[in-house]
């Protein structure tokens, strides 16, 4: 139980006219007029008004006292974190010289209402390189074949996936990385490998990254599978790296058969490849939310120790290596002028000496703090960290700002590119933006300080783990930890992503843990975990369910009004971000009743009855509905709940 908020005074408005005007007798006796019309009693009210301002702000010093105590104890709030997508560059035209797209490039969105546009800065610089196709091989029953020679001849082609056995592939080379690029492969086929749906042909394509073979995206493909004369269009992944197949060394892209969709036809006879040419076109890098703060002088240096300075803009993001603190001390002759020092942000002061140049930089409010002077019992001065010597001018070589549910943008929103770029025709986000979060509130803080003093900073019970994760990755909506089924076994950490997504857009490949959350994740945990703890990071089982209903409309309501406040509340109401009774993700460990339906589809707008409810599980991956539920939905330890499809039927 929480102890109780003092409140220093409780009077209001009303309670300071009528005490003032209790005194009136006593101490102005021939004042007998006591009406609101009356010119004293208007002061009175005035005054009584001016008073309970002042008692207001009064009472939030406990408010104002609770934080400062947070702040002893070391809880500050959580920077915000930026939203993170692949920003598309598009060429005018291929070109035979690279093109280059430097790091920090700003894009943003056009201005909206308010005169604001939300501006992403790329993370690293993208090379555009023009493709050298030097190798084509096939892979059939484990043995490599060259066809090189095959596919440079005028006369002859190659045949692709000759024993049509999933697995089968043929592997392109290329002598240079094409990280990042969009490739376009103009294909010159026959009408062999005819039989395949043309939209759906069964194959992957895919790229060496060092360790494994990446997924590539297929932009475009008039190819019809390998059927006819086109063209396709791949977007390949960061990271391509050269690998020996066979003979042969090369940065490799491969196109693999794969087993046919259940109820999509497979190729009748193997496809033959007459010629390929590549050509690029373009190229994809990542972004984050963010705009360029310049370098800043903050002020002039006293001399004395725990000096506090703060920047312009604030929340500032995470610091990258360029982005520090420079001291340039005075100068007190006519010689050269002294060297510039470049000090070095710690996460605290505790450790920290009298030599070290370092400081700390909060990114929720953008404060600097140099080292604190701290006295012992003894009277003896310990310093934690130098002081900026007197006169010395502090300046931040610049840093980023920004960040939160702001920057998280809808696909194609991201077109206009702040810089020309020579040979650049446009930019989009092929994607929506995700993984923004704004900064932590006060509030929240003021929540969070009291549980962080209870737990610890150690992970033991799997409560530890929730709680850590959510603590150290704001990009986490929700964590459970489960225990090993079987000693040995790791502990398995769902981790499902927070993302701004309407419920009835939810997808799988929304929910997929990203690469830098999941490092985020393990790099908070493993210095906090126990010795004998071992823990798997992976996301849910999310189970699909499809709710088939027929209700009635009340009257005066249009029945597509009410068709769609129902679905929404199902979509709404069966989600793992947003659902279940509470409204903060569906919980788990808990079944789906068919009364909780009845009861959404009751509560929803326009609803006058319930005919009907049917509920079916669904494959969520494969877009099907499967077997249809009796009573109860049961729900796995490790699964959630999310909705797929739900149609409701309204009657007049």
């Amino acid at each position: 139980m929480s102890l109780p908020s003092p409140n220093l005074d409780d009077r209001r408005f009303q309670d300071i006219v009528d005490e003032a005007k209790r005194r009136i007798p006593r101490h102005c006796p021939d004042w007998t007029d006591h009406n609101v019309s009356d010119p004293g009693v208007a002061l009175i009210e005035l005054f009584a008004w001016m008073t309970e301002m002042t008692l207001y702000r009064l009472n939030q010093v406990p408010d104002r006292m609770y934080v400062k105590f947070l702040e002893l104890v070391g809880i500050e709030l959580f920077s915000a974190v930026p939203a993170r997508v692949d920003l598309l560059f598009n060429l005018t035209a291929p070109r035979a010289e690279p093109v280059r797209i430097p790091a920090g490039t700003q894009v943003s969105t056009e201005r909206s209402s308010d005169g604001e546009a939300v501006v992403f800065l790329t993370d690293d610089e993208l090379q555009i390189v023009a493709p050298q196709l030097i190798a084509c091989l096939t892979h059939t029953d484990d043995r490599f074949t060259d066809h090189w020679d095959d596919l440079r001849r005028e006369a002859s082609s190659v045949r692709l996936f000759p024993t049509l056995r999933p697995d089968e592939a043929v592997y392109f080379g290329f002598a240079d990385s094409a990280a990042g690029n969009l490739l376009r492969l103009e294909v010159k086929t026959g009408p062999e490998g005819a039989g395949v749906d043309p939209r759906r042909p069964p194959r992957v394509w895919e790229a060496w990254d060092g360790r494994e073979w990446q997924n590539v995206r297929i932009l475009d493909d008039t190819s019809a599978g390998f059927n006819s004369p086109g063209e396709v269009t791949l977007l390949l992944p960061p990271r391509h790296k050269p690998l020996a197949l066979g003979t042969r060394r090369a940065h490799w892209v491969r196109c693999r058969l794969i087993q046919a969709a259940p109820g999509q036809p497979d190729y009748r006879n193997p496809p033959r490849l007459e010629s390929l040419q590549a050509l690029s076109i373009g190229g994809a890098v990542a972004a984050h939310h963010a705009e360029p703060a310049p370098a800043e002088l903050l002020g002039t240096s006293t001399g004395r120790p725990g000096q506090v300075f703060t920047v312009r803009r604030a929340p500032v993001l995470p610091r990258k290596a360029d982005e520090t603190v420079r001291v340039v001390p005075p100068r007190h002759d006519r010689g050269s002028p002294p060297e510039e020092e470049v000090w070095s942000e710690v996460a605290d002061l505790s450790d920290a000496t009298i030599d070290d140049r370092v400081f700390t930089w909060s990114g929720a409010n953008g404060e600097i703090r140099f080292g604190p002077q701290v006295f012992d019992r003894e009277g003896r001065a310990r310093q934690h960290g130098a002081v900026p010597q007197e006169d010395a001018q502090i300046y931040v070589t610049g840093y980023r700002y920004g960040g939160g549910r702001r920057g998280n943008v809808a696909a194609n929103r991201l077109t206009v590119l702040h810089t020309s770029i020579p040979f650049v025709a446009n930019v989009t986000n092929l994607d929506p933006a995700t993984g923004g979060v704004d900064a932590e509130s006060v509030e929240n803080a003021k929540v969070r300080g009291p549980l962080y003093l209870r737990g610890a900073r150690r992970a033991v019970t799997a409560e530890d783990v929730e709680r850590l994760t959510l603590d150290g990755a704001p990009g986490v909506a929700r964590a459970r930890c489960l225990p090993p089924a079987q000693p040995g076994e790791p502990a398995r950490l769902l981790v499902v992503p927070r993302i701004d997504v309407a419920p009835e857009d939810l997808t799988l490949d929304d929910l997929v843990i990203n690469a830098d959350l999941l490092e985020t994740i393990k790099a908070y945990l493993e210095p906090r975990r126990l010795l004998t703890m071992r823990i798997k990071v992976e996301p849910p089982r999310y189970q699909g369910i499809k709710v088939v209903a027929e209700v009635r409309a009340s009257g005066g309501v249009r029945p597509e009004t009410v068709r769609e406040r129902a679905e929404m509340a199902l979509y709404e109401y069966l989600n793992p971000l947003r659902g279940g009774p509470g409204g903060d993700g569906w919980p788990f460990g808990v079944d789906l009743r068919l009364g909780d339906v009845y009861g959404v589809l009751h509560g929803a707008f326009g609803v006058q009855g319930v005919e009907a409810v049917h509920v079916f599980s669904a494959d969520l991956r494969r877009k099907v509905t499967l077997d249809q539920v009796d009573q109860r939905a049961r729900l796995r330890p490790e699964a959630l709940f999310m909705s797929f499809q739900h149609r409701v039927v309204v009657q007049q």
